[in-house]
């Protein structure tokens, strides 16, 4: 959708040498951190924090709801781990295709070698708690929120099926924001995440359209309630050799899973280093505003040393939303429809 310019950034960050432990492949409730016979110890930074900096690309391939057949089971049997290999591999050679084959029509998206399809994972959904690993319901209230989108339309989409304003367009395709949840896990391609330690603070880089969390780390207070915005107000402090991040004061704008967070909503994310290339990354979200119970996601880090952040120029880029407004409004001057024809034939006239 959008062009990336290039423009490397070097930052020097404390790397680690690499060692993986290995997953059991019994069905257990929930993911759980490998255990070793000899407990690991992280390291510390010269100020004496925990050492978690590095680069965390989301590379781990894990739905975020999990299958309904498959229950309260956490993680994938052999078998089923073989299955997502097996589609792992026929994507790869489709995207490895030099020409599209068959009847592909138009399309506004990305040529598929583009994406990014990550890793496949034996944990069987980003959602852990609740034990059926699927998202709560919406409260009638959040319900009523999200259809209010737009004049009663819902809200703007990645792929709209209208082009007749930029609000038709989602916060994502608009360059402004994927909301502090979204921004930690894969996408479509970018999946760089880097962290980088000073005293006192934590910078969390997400390479997808760039964002920045400075997070304040020691006891500093929220900022005043009025004072809201796409990523919140994150406050970290260390358990031991976890660091805890609790963010609160999100506007209405971002959330996640077709929802947005409410006035009430607090995010606790959870940090910690079990090896020296693994990262645990929990984030429970409590919003009574908007979903009927709190839920948790868990997703296993793995660094890669070697991954660079890019810059991502989306504003700079995004010719995809000029284009398809500017366009739009050609259509109109020939008496013809703007709406969006899925079917891949000319658009019906409105």
């Amino acid at each position: 959708m959008n062009l990336r310019f290039l423009a490397s950034l070097v930052i020097s960050v404390l790397l680690t040498a690499v060692s993986a432990p290995a997953q059991t492949s019994s069905a257990q409730t929930k993911p759980k951190a490998p255990t070793t016979a000899k407990a690991w110890t992280p390291p510390k930074t010269p100020w004496g924090d925990p050492d978690i900096q590095g680069q965390w690309p989301a590379t781990a391939n894990i739905p975020m709801q999990r299958p309904a057949n498959l229950g309260s089971r956490g993680l994938l049997t052999d078998e089923e781990l073989a299955q997502r290999e097996r589609q792992a591999q026929t994507q790869t050679a489709a995207d490895n295709q030099e020409f599209a084959r068959g009847n592909s029509g138009v399309t506004i998206n990305p040529p598929s070698y583009w994406v990014e399809h990550g890793k496949p994972n034996r944990q069987a959904s980003l959602v852990v708690e609740p034990e059926d690993g699927r998202i709560p319901p919406l409260t009638p209230e959040a319900q009523k929120f999200v259809q209010s989108q737009r004049g009663g339309l819902g809200p703007g989409q990645h792929y709209p099926d209208k082009v007749d304003s930029w609000e038709d367009f989602d916060y994502y395709s608009r360059c402004i924001s994927r909301g502090l949840l979204s921004s930690m896990l894969p996408t479509l391609y970018n999946f760089g995440n880097q962290i980088v330690q000073s005293p006192g603070y934590v910078v969390i880089r997400n390479e997808m359209i760039h964002e920045n969390r400075v997070i304040p780390v020691g006891g500093r207070p929220h900022v005043g309630s009025d004072i809201r915005s796409y990523l919140g107000d994150s406050r970290g402090h260390w358990e031991g050799n976890t660091l805890v991040v609790e963010t609160t004061n999100f506007n209405d704008k971002t959330g996640t899973g077709g929802a947005f967070f409410s006035d009430a909503a607090k995010v606790t994310e959870r940090f910690t280093r079990t090896a020296p290339d693994e990262l645990s990354y929990d984030a429970t979200i409590n919003d009574p505003k908007t979903w009927t119970k709190p839920w948790t996601i868990h997703m296993p880090y793995k660094e890669d040393p070697k991954h660079t952040i890019y810059e991502y120029a989306c504003h700079e880029g995004n010719y995809m939303m000029l284009d398809a407004l500017q366009g739009a409004r050609e259509l109109e001057k020939q008496g013809q429809g703007t709406r969006v024809d899925r079917s891949g034939g000319p658009a019906p006239r409105q």
